[in-house]
């Protein structure tokens, strides 16, 4: 009758080797390092700090959310455009979103940006019609691009046209809301993320 193998005769700790041997008399333990003949050795290694960060998310989870909705017909100039202006508006009414002034290695200074992650969605015109009078019902903060001002050329042109739509009447192609995350994924429902 064969007798099972003796599982090891050092006990594997951080930065020491464990033995294994055939079954027989007990063995003294070798050096650290070094095998007597007929013993198979097993090293531990130590974790390493890079495979360690690539593992946990050092990201932290933000209670609010910055969240750009986009008509999904739009041509990728106007996405890009509409998303810019949408957010450029954000800050200005919800000052906290906004981080400290950057600095590079020689000490030149660059404009604050917003703290955390601005996501991008896209749905049909009905989705953004329904996520505008969402936001509207929770009173969040929002901005609104309408088809109107891909043809106005200036501030307060932008401004007459949505002056001159009635809110249910607006033919919006982007919107962007900032507040809880609960209430901006209530507001999104139906949206998709933008690929």
């Amino acid at each position: 009758m064969k007798r099972a193998w003796k599982t090891s005769t050092t006990p594997g700790t951080p930065g020491r080797h464990a033995v294994t041997a055939a079954p027989g008399p007990a063995v003294p333990e070798p050096a650290r390092g070094v095998a007597f003949e007929g013993m198979q050795t097993t090293y531990k290694t130590a974790a390493r700090p890079d495979r360690q960060s690539r593992r946990m998310n050092t990201s932290p989870r933000f209670d609010t959310k910055i969240a750009v909705l986009l008509r999904e017909d739009l041509e990728p100039w106007q996405r890009l455009n509409v998303t810019a202006f949408l957010v450029s508006g954000l800050g200005t009414q919800a000052p906290e979103v906004v981080g400290e002034p950057y600095e590079d290695a020689d000490g030149v200074p660059y404009l604050p940006m917003f703290r955390q992650p601005v996501l991008v969605f896209q749905g049909t015109k009905e989705v953004l019609k329904a996520a505008h009078a969402r936001a509207l019902t929770r009173a969040l903060p929002r901005a609104v691009f309408t088809s109107d001002l891909f043809s106005t050329g200036h501030d307060e042109a932008n401004r007459a046209a949505v002056r001159a739509v009635g809110t249910t009447d607006l033919d919006l192609v982007g919107l962007a809301v900032h507040g809880p995350r609960n209430a901006v994924d209530k507001v999104l429902k139906g949206a998709s993320m933008h690929p």
